[in-house]
This record gives C-alpha cells, sequence and structure tokens, in this order.
C-alpha cells in the first residue's frame, strides 16, 4: 500500500513536494509535505496478480473466486489470538465503557430546560440514551472476546460545564475512538474478532457523525476517515479516566506527552444550531498560525496516576503531524519557547486528497509534535510512535 499512497501527501507529485526547500526555509510560508519520501518510492511492482480482471486460478467451489482469507468451514474462534490483539481489544472496551458512562453522564447532569435551551428536543435526548444503550451491547461483546481478565468499568472525569461543551467533548471523544480502531483493526492476529469489532465500530462512527449534526457542524466533511495507533488513542483517553477497578489489567500502550491547541476553534456557534446538516464556512484556513503548548514527560495520568508519559522520539519536535484522511502532512515548527512548559507554532497545511474539492485537513484532525518527517501511509501509521514528542491533540479544522 506504501508505493500506492506516495502522492497522496500533497496535491503535487511526489518528487516535487519531497522537495519543496520553501517549506523548511520560511516555515510560516509551509504549504505542507508528506514527509522524506524514500527513493525509488513508489517502489518497483512487487505484486505478482495481474489485475486484468480474469480468474487466473480454478474456484474453489461455484461463484467464490479462489483467495481470500478464512473463506473455508473451519468454524471461526471469536477470541484474541495474541498479546498484540488482548491489549488492542481492550483499549477498545475501555473507550466503550467511558462511551456508555459519558451519555447516560450527559443526560444525567442537564435539565431538560437546558437541553431545550441548547436546542435539543426530547427526541434528541432519546437519541442520546439510545447511543448509551449500544455501548452496553459495544461492552458486551468485548468482554466476551477477551474473557474473565476484560476490563470492567472504571469512574470518569469530565471536562464539561454545559450543554454545548457536553455534545462537543462527545464530538471529540467518539472521534479518536473510532480513528484508534480503525488504525489497528487490520493488524489483528484474530480475523474473526476484527470482524466484529469492524461492525461495532461502525456504528460509533454513526455516533461521531450524529455529535457533528448536534453541535451545529457540517455532518461529514471528508472523504476517507483517519486510523491513529492504539497510544495515539490511549493518550487522549486516559487523563479521562480517574480510577479502575483494581482487577482491572494494566494497558500496555504508551502515553505521550500531553499537547493542547491554544488556539482551537470553536465548533459551537449559536448561529448553527443543531440541524441535519449546514452549509457552514471551515473553521479553519490553509496557512493560519497554530499555536501549541505541550508538557515534560514523566507526568503521571490516567486511572489512579499509574501510567508516567514518555516519549521515545531521539531528538527536539521539529514539525507538526497533521493526520487527516489517508495522509500525514507535516509542517514545520517555528516560533519555540520554554518557561515550565513548551510552546510552538505551526501553519496549517494546504493540502488536497486528489481534488481541491478535498482540503486534506477538515473535520476533528489529529496533530502531533515530531522529531522526522517520516513519510508513512494507513497501513504503518503507528510508526510515527517513536517520533511523537508530545501528543496528539484535536485540531478542530471544520
Amino acid at each position: 500500500m506504501a508505493g500506492g499512497l506516495a502522492q497522496l501527501g500533497a496535491s503535487l507529485p511526489a518528487q516535487e513536494t519531497a522537495t519543496a526547500t520553501p517549506t523548511v526555509m520560511d516555515p510560516r510560508q509551509a504549504t505542507g509535505t508528506p514527509g522524506q519520501i524514500p527513493i525509488g518510492n513508489p517502489p518497483e511492482p512487487v505484486n505478482l496478480y495481474p489485475n486484468t480482471g480474469n480468474l487466473t486460478q480454478p474456484e474453489p467451489k461455484p461463484y467464490t473466486p479462489a483467495g481470500g482469507l478464512n473463506t473455508n468451514s473451519t468454524p471461526p474462534v471469536y477470541q484474541a489470538m495474541s498479546d498484540f490483539d488482548w491489549q488492542s481489544i481492550n483499549l477498545a472496551l475501555n473507550q466503550e465503557w467511558i462511551e456508555l458512562d459519558l451519555f447516560y453522564a450527559g443526560l444525567e447532569r442537564f435539565s431538560v430546560e437546558e437541553f431545550e435551551a441548547y436546542g435539543l428536543t426530547s427526541d434528541d435526548r432519546d437519541l442520546i440514551a439510545f447511543m448509551g444503550s449500544q455501548e452496553i451491547g459495544h461492552a458486551t461483546l468485548l468482554s466476551n472476546i477477551l474473557g474473565p481478565n476484560a476490563a470492567k468499568r472504571c469512574r470518569y472525569q469530565y471536562p464539561f460545564k454545559n450543554v454545548a461543551e457536553f455534545i462537543d467533548f462527545s464530538q471529540k471523544l467518539t472521534r479518536w475512538g473510532e480513528s484508534g480502531v480503525y488504525g489497528f483493526i487490520e493488524h489483528l492476529d484474530s480475523r474473526a474478532a476484527a470482524q466484529l469489532l469492524l461492525q461495532s465500530i461502525t456504528t460509533e462512527a454513526r455516533q461521531q457523525m450524529i455529535f457533528r449534526q448536534f453541535e451545529g457542524l457540517f455532518p461529514m466533511p471528508v472523504w476517507f476517515e483517519a486510523g491513529v495507533s492504539q497510544s495515539m488513542a490511549w493518550t487522549l483517553l486516559a487523563p479521562y479516566i480517574k480510577s479502575c477497578p483494581p482487577e482491572n489489567p494494566k494497558l500496555a500502550w504508551q502515553n505521550f506527552p500531553a499537547l493542547y491547541v491554544t488556539n482551537n476553534p470553536n465548533g459551537t456557534d449559536p448561529r448553527y444550531g443543531p440541524a441535519i446538516t449546514h452549509n457552514r464556512t471551515q473553521l479553519t484556513y490553509p496557512g493560519r498560525e497554530v499555536t501549541f503548548r505541550y508538557e515534560e514527560p514523566g507526568q503521571t495520568v490516567g486511572p489512579d496516576d499509574l501510567y508516567v508519559t514518555n516519549t521515545t522520539a531521539q531528538g527536539p519536535a521539529k514539525f507538526a503531524a497533521w493526520i487527516s484522511q489517508l495522509n500525514i502532512t507535516y509542517t514545520p515548527l517555528y516560533g519555540m519557547g520554554y518557561s515550565g512548559k513548551g510552546t510552538v507554532k505551526a501553519t496549517q497545511p494546504k493540502q488536497y486528497l486528489f481534488s481541491e474539492l478535498n482540503p486534506a485537513l477538515n473535520g476533528t484532525v489529529f496533530v502531533a509534535l515530531v522529531d522526522e518527517d517520516i513519510y508513512l501511509t494507513p497501513h504503518n501509521v503507528s510508526i510515527i510512535n517513536d517520533h511523537i514528542v508530545a501528543g496528539p491533540a484535536l485540531y478542530q479544522a471544520g
């Protein structure tokens, strides 16, 4: 897949983008690149399958082309088959538990009058309640896959103080919950478990879109949804888990130092109330100066402060890595300072994916600070873990 996506990082051909020196010489004018594309990428074709559309082997049975995984009559086993499987699915289970708690907590915390003042009716509240009941099914499913040692429901802490903030937080939390599964599902050893997880995460994708509609945002402003690594999803989730039952297994994933976008746009606008859709101007624009604050490693985080943030990057932060749709697009950092906590700036990339009808950055975007602009594609996105200095944070591009 890496070869086939060589040009997805930019609207220019890959070889031109990779040598775009103005991006490096003047970071305030940076338009973004997909990173340092290796020489010879795309590589020479190594796929021996002819791709003609004609059958190349006898069909194992009528109307069944040869190939595919687990297409014989062997009964599927819906269990984790490796440490990678177990830890990935248990992370997803922790995500389902907080969603179950969150949706009901918002309904309980705010009155009917507060919801109606925001623009949400009794039907809308019933939909939020139904999404909470969906999480009962998702948590049950993943618990059954993992067995008796699966994570139990924890205690949580939320940052919202009103209905608008509750909706915005739910929109963001379901964004990283959805993308966190996309990043690992194709790498699971247990293809049977992956099938069940797929059929739950597609439901979560609908939840995320509904919360965008409740926030007055355009419901689906991108052509593709991004995938991120387990450690990136865990970094975003952990701060909101206050404590867990002592028998809950500790997660193996990394917690990166926290990153904050200090001029993050606010998606809530009284001119755009809850609706099926609004033809609304994008909240941000290419070339916008984005400011960040980030923490040093070594901070305790997560349930009962049992986790400690760290980074395995080999150098200081040099680039903002914008993870959106099928791409990681990099812009160089500038204006660095340090007064107890790091501060830095970068410009929002100006890139498109396949067409100028589809800006690379739109919707709720992931951004991290990294030490190297390494070229990656969706199937190997987790390699960026080795280069993250801080983050990710969520950037409300649109």
